[in-house]
């Protein structure tokens, strides 16, 4: 029996009781993983290139992440005053509608749509689509209970930030301010 296990430990460590070097792929790919893993997290603060202001009519009360999904799933559609809440959204190519709705929602435009299909057949129609940061904005600023995302650094004194969400994708640059 003795002799059956010395043998198996020889094998294994190619002598009694001295294990050999880890062979030099595994070696390898641990530094990798350690320098490669490193970089990931120190990336993950890197990551973040944006930040999208969320907008409402002015005189809004700020609003938690929690809310504004809600919002934007179309489960709620009254807010806590009683007033109808109007969400908007941007075309669904637009760069800042797919970074919205990846940091919020955690899915791009295209894969909602078997979504809101469902939702529209219980009666509850998909957020209104505006054509551009711009006009999210006006449309924002004259409608009471609307609420809208853009960049951050385009919101003005028209509207109320009510919330701040960071993304993890490049923001288009604003222009100058009026």
């Amino acid at each position: 029996m003795q002799d059956a296990r010395t043998a198996r430990c020889r094998q294994r460590t190619g002598s009694i009781g001295r294990t050999q070097p880890w062979p030099r792929w595994l070696s390898l790919l641990l530094a990798v993983l350690l320098v490669g893993g490193a970089s990931v997290v120190a990336g993950a603060e890197e990551r973040v290139t944006g930040e999208l202001a969320v907008i409402a009519h002015p005189g809004a009360a700020p609003l938690a992440r929690r809310e504004l999904v809600e919002v934007y799933r179309g489960k709620r559609r009254v807010d806590d005053a009683g007033e109808r809440i109007v969400p908007l959204n941007l075309p669904g190519d637009d760069d800042v509608r797919r970074a919205f709705s990846l940091a919020l929602l955690g899915q791009l435009p295209e894969d909602l749509e078997a979504y809101w299909n469902e939702r529209y057949f219980h009666g509850i129609s998909p957020p209104y689509v505006v054509s551009s940061v711009e006009a999210m904005l006006r449309f924002v600023a004259v409608t009471p209970g609307a609420i809208g995302y853009v960049p951050r650094c385009a919101a003005d004194d028209r509207v109320a930030v009510v919330a701040l969400i960071e993304v993890a994708t490049p923001l288009p640059a604003c222009a100058p301010a009026r």
